[in-house]
């Protein structure tokens, strides 16, 4: 994902709950004090507060589909299914799970612990930072909050200060919800995030590029805080030539295009093979057609896509775009740019020089460079030797090839048929790898990310047990142990 920018806050705190960084210290104090009452929540206490949040967004839509749209057109359609409906889905499977979730879990025991009853009970850990970013700026503050607030915890969220809209609809949230010593919004920008970064947390849950995530990393390590990395790379599709390429076209075209491009598990680059690049380029060019341009009326009047951000990344893209056209790079569709609107066409590369930066760096954006192969085995030698991606995509109908690519290529997640959609999926860990993360989300995961699983054992008052092989370690003693280490 995209660097999470953050600039400085004003005012103290205030009946709205805004902080100013440099008096934040009380406000620190008052969510660690908050902790022992939130831990103590019970299951019913932490459905309600989610219930609560779930009333929220369906009273509230209208609202979060123009702040979207405020900060950079996002459609409409495109909020309610990326923004409210994951949100949605993730508040109700915590609910519908979390008496299980909570739970104490027994183990089972070994012949050498006979007598002892075990088990595994989690607790939350405490005061929890959450950093998030402008790509999907109100569902990825509030999918972490979701767990955070299941867990049990105190959070602070800091948004992403590009989506200014959002930042500022979120904070209302926060204080339509919440006691601001439970959960407390911090908008601000680069200085309010190094200084957040300053304090304690007993866990932060950063999303954003691998570069800044390294010094989210650093500066966790300070305090040996807990840490989720959700970050983002350079993600494959494959399409071999067993494939259904109108279907594979269409969901490639979607995932690829959604959010206009800015989506971290979006398809980077397309690896195709050699037969069947021809037809697929057809089927990829008239899927963009269908899905943003049905009337003819040009691409650019479509109100179904998004538009880049802002101006540094409009000018980012661009730049990308022309050194790989200067380097020898066809435009197969698309390459219209407008900068009065931040405006880039769905555009689609062939004959990309290994050199062309569009093939080193993150596009996040509209652009998909094509690759051709022709054996699977050189797919796997090419992506194996850069970075591991967030997510990976397979297009095939052949079992065997389909097999081979998930067992030899490393990712944080995995899309077989499909693209994106695995990232919705509520019982399916999100979250990179190397490079491209650090922890899962979602879900059980998610809760498990703001908790930390407490290992108990209780043995019975005066049993022998191990004592048998206490010192001092007589010829008896260190023949006891001996068969315990033979055979138990």
């Amino acid at each position: 994902m995209p660097e999470t920018a953050i600039a400085p806050l004003e005012g103290i705190v205030s009946p709205a709950g805004a902080i100013a960084v440099n008096q934040f210290g009380a406000g620190f104090t008052a969510l660690r004090q908050r902790t022992a009452a939130l831990r103590q929540a019970d299951v019913a206490a932490r459905r309600a507060r989610l219930k609560k949040l779930e009333n929220w967004l369906h009273a509230h839509r209208t609202d979060i589909q123009n702040a979207l749209f405020a900060d950079f057109r996002k459609p409409a359609a495109e909020t309610d299914l990326t923004e409210i409906w994951t949100s949605l889905v993730e508040i109700k499977h915590t609910s519908s799970h979390l008496k299980k979730w909570m739970a104490p879990r027994r183990v089972g025991v070994s012949m050498a612990l006979l007598g002892t009853r075990s088990w595994v009970q989690v607790e939350p850990k405490g005061v929890v930072l959450i950093i998030a970013p402008w790509n999907y700026p109100f569902y990825l503050a509030v999918g972490p909050l979701i767990s955070a607030i299941a867990a049990g915890n105190a959070v602070v969220i800091k948004p992403a200060e590009q989506t200014p809209a959002t930042s500022a609809l979120l904070r209302r949230l926060c204080e339509d919800l919440f006691r601001p010593d439970e959960v407390l919004l911090l908008e601000g920008g680069k200085e309010t995030a190094t200084e957040l970064l300053k304090l304690p947390w007993d866990h932060i849950f950063f999303t954003g590029s691998p570069e800044v995530g390294k010094i989210v990393m650093r500066a966790a390590a300070e305090h040996l805080s807990g840490l989720t990395l959700e970050l983002g790379g350079k993600n494959p599709a494959v399409v071999d030539e067993t494939a259904n390429l109108r279907d594979a076209a269409e969901k490639i075209v979607w995932g690829k295009f959604l959010n206009n491009g800015q989506t971290c598990v979006a398809p980077d680059y397309l690896l195709v093979q050699e037969s069947v690049q021809p037809a697929l380029l057809t089927e990829l060019t008239a899927a963009i057609q269908r899905a943003y341009n049905p009337s003819g009326a040009g691409i650019e009047q479509s109100d179904s896509l998004a538009r880049v951000v802002n101006k540094q990344h409009f000018a980012r893209l661009v730049g990308l775009l022309e050194d790989a056209q200067t380097k020898g790079a066809t435009l197969a569709t698309g390459g219209t740019v407008d900068e009065a609107q931040n405006y880039i066409e769905p555009t689609i590369l062939t004959n990309v020089p290994a050199t062309a930066r569009v093939l080193e760096e993150e596009i996040f954006g509209p652009l998909l460079p094509v690759l051709t192969f022709k054996n699977l085995p050189e797919t796997t030698d090419y992506i194996n030797a850069r970075l591991k991606p967030l997510a990976q995509y397979v297009f095939s109908t052949n079992a065997e090839n389909r097999r081979y690519l998930l067992d030899n290529i490393s990712a944080g997640g995995a899309g077989v048929n499909e693209t994106v959609l695995h990232f919705a999926h509520p019982e399916l860990p999100t979250g990179g790898v190397g490079n491209s993360g650090l922890g899962k989300a979602h879900g059980h995961s998610g809760f498990l990310a703001f908790s930390n699983e407490k290992g108990v054992m209780r043995q019975r008052v005066g049993l022998t047990g191990i004592k048998a092989m206490y010192p001092p370690y007589t010829g008896k003693v260190q023949k006891l142990i001996e068969l315990l280490v033979k055979y138990l």
